[in-house]
């Protein structure tokens, strides 16, 4: 399972773009979008991350491996013990 944050991705057209451009690399992918938390779900048949990732963004949308936006959000993070920086 890939997994994308996609933050650009707000209605429905964008679901369907992701969607469209993900199955043009991978015809026989499993795709789940959440748009609620910008998420798009990916079990590849035969594509690579990378090649999905690369359609995506040629579709105008910014996908970040969930690993990556995980590890942002902890850098970004306030010092002090907790994420309000008390």
């Amino acid at each position: 399972m890939v997994t994308f944050e996609v933050n650009d991705m707000t209605c429905r057209h964008c679901i369907d773009t992701i969607t469209k451009v993900v199955w043009s690399v991978d015809r026989g992918a499993k795709v789940e979008v959440d748009l609620a938390t910008h998420r798009v779900h990916i079990e590849p048949t035969e594509a690579e991350a990378q090649e999905l990732s690369d359609a995506i963004t040629e579709a105008g949308y910014t996908p970040i491996p969930v690993q990556a936006a995980a590890v942002s959000l902890v850098a970004a993070a306030p010092r002090g013990g907790c994420c309000c920086g008390s």
